[in-house]
């Protein structure tokens, strides 16, 4: 009988990359279940409040963040294995060199040949975030009008969620697929430094992103107004200038259409930062409320544009590994090499390690900032009032103050509401 390492040795190299990143993307997929399932075990037997927010968190509410997180992990679970099926499914069967073969048809049919190599690489990007967009709606559906509509936070109706999801699809395409178009023509006319190029582009298109959102692409989807006059606008004014924030507006951002959550973030770079809070944590504003109904439209978290900034060393390590036919055929590409097709194998299924070793760095970069960021909030005198604000976001999200270790360490990009409340409580004692 054949050993492990003898069955490895006689697989040909095509087969020993496709065999590490199936294996590879299940290790990861059980290491997450494995994190959740401790969590889980988290909410099923903390059922009283510790004893540590016994003064500022009521059985009730803590009861109910238990519950809602309970239902959220479960959902969780479930949505992760199907995804992980799929996943599975599409690589075993050739699903990828089956689109790609479907996209050159239908090319082909609308006069482009084989040549077009660009155009084929969009229809088949249209096709494939098509597929995602209509295998996930079950999940999206299920979590907005049952998990959410059953803790009490989905705003939406049914033919308001399907209005939006066809809105960002469409401007999701009529953003990918022209900055697609473009990243692919200068990897073909680049030469051999082409991924300098590509970087620079990608750098370009993130900034410009980033400076239209608010004005262009933000309206496509929520209504936003300027912060009313008033000594809270003055109050945020006056803190951004004591700091050296170079605030330029402070926007109301319309999220109670869709959920009741409330959150509140920054962004823009340079000397361009501007602030947006969700109206639903104003909700009590009267100011607020009297002129909501005159403003125009704005923007929510979940369209931000997320940015990732680590393109310059992908796209050297890309274009070190396009050149091995070796990754083309370990996914069904034997003949040709499109560079779409590389960038995916490279970028999502070569990079997975490394990608989830950044990922981990990332996120205990973040719990380090975010401190720096309390501890610069006390240095301002500001603890008590951070201190009651994140209880009362912890609150009115039924964010559910109790983690395993672990699942905290690998997942939460911002400190867990104990350690940072405890933090804070410190400066206030002294």
């Amino acid at each position: 009988m054949a050993l492990p390492g003898e069955l490895w040795a006689e697989l040909t190299m095509e087969k020993r990359i496709f065999c590490s990143v199936l294996l590879f993307s299940w290790v990861v997929y059980l290491w997450e279940a494995f994190l959740a399932r401790r969590q889980r075990k988290v909410y099923r037997t903390t059922t009283h409040v510790p004893w540590e927010l016994g003064q500022i968190m009521d059985s009730e509410t803590f009861e109910k963040s238990r519950l809602y997180q309970l239902d959220k992990s479960t959902f969780s679970f479930w949505s992760g294995l199907y995804s992980e099926l799929e996943g599975t499914l599409i690589l075993l069967c050739g699903g990828i060199p089956f689109l790609w073969n479907v996209s050159g048809q239908i090319s082909g049919r609308a006069g482009f040949e084989p040549e077009y190599e660009i155009t084929q690489s969009l229809v088949f990007l249209l096709l494939a975030t098509l597929f995602s967009a209509v295998t996930g709606l079950p999940w999206s559906l299920y979590n907005t009008f049952v998990i959410e509509e059953k803790h009490g936070f989905n705003q939406q109706t049914l033919g308001f969620f399907f209005k939006d999801a066809i809105k960002k699809f469409i401007v999701t395409q009529c953003i990918l697929l022209p900055v697609t178009s473009l990243l692919l023509y200068i990897i073909k006319i680049g030469g051999e430094y082409f991924f300098i190029y590509a970087w620079l582009f990608t750098l370009v298109v993130s900034l410009v992103l980033v400076t239209i959102y608010a004005d262009y692409i933000a309206p496509l989807f929520d209504k936003f107004i300027p912060l009313p006059e008033g000594e809270l606008k003055q109050a945020i004014e006056m803190m951004a200038k004591s700091i050296d924030f170079p605030l330029t507006k402070v926007y109301v951002v319309e999220g109670s259409k869709r959920s009741s959550h409330s959150n509140a973030y920054f962004y823009g770079f340079f000397k361009n930062k501007r602030i947006v809070l969700f109206d639903t944590l104003l909700e009590d504003y009267c100011a607020l409320n009297k002129e909501h109904s005159e403003g125009e439209d704005g923007e929510d978290d979940d369209t931000k544009p997320k940015v990732k900034m680590n393109s310059f060393l992908c796209f050297f390590l890309f274009a070190v590994l396009i050149g091995q036919k070796e990754l083309f055929a370990a996914f069904g590409f034997y003949e040709t090499q499109p560079t779409l097709i590389g960038l995916m194998i490279i970028f999502q299924f070569i990079f997975s390690p490394y990608n989830e070793v950044l990922s981990f760095c990332l996120t205990v970069l973040s719990r380090r900032f975010e401190f720096q960021a309390d501890a610069f909030a006390k240095e301002l005198g500001k603890a008590e009032d951070l201190y009651s604000a994140l209880i009362k976001l912890n609150k009115d999200n039924l964010g559910f103050p109790v983690s395993d270790w672990i699942f905290s360490m690998w997942h939460y990009s911002h400190p867990p509401l104990l350690e940072r409340l405890q933090a804070l409580k410190d400066v206030k004692q002294d």
